[in-house]
């Protein structure tokens, strides 16, 4: 397997503790496809869907639903 085999992908920057620089992108590649999942699935972006991606094959093998307030606070 190549270095980058597969891909954590989202539309917004990525945040978790995890992360190498969190925030600081929306692609991450990884050679493993556990640890991209498990990177991923500890991963959050403000309301957007985080994916892995199989690199040569354009595969998701991975989704995941963006963080949204949960809590039943609304803003008034």
């Amino acid at each position: 397997m190549s270095p980058a085999d597969y891909r954590i992908e989202s539309s917004a920057p990525l945040a978790g503790l995890l992360l190498p620089r969190p925030g600081a992108r929306e692609h991450l590649y990884y050679s493993s496809r556990s640890l991209a999942v498990a990177m991923a699935a500890k991963s959050t972006t403000p309301g957007q869907e985080i994916r892995v991606v199989h690199v040569p094959t354009g595969e998701v093998v991975f989704r995941k639903a963006g963080a949204s307030r949960a809590d039943g606070s609304e803003d008034f």
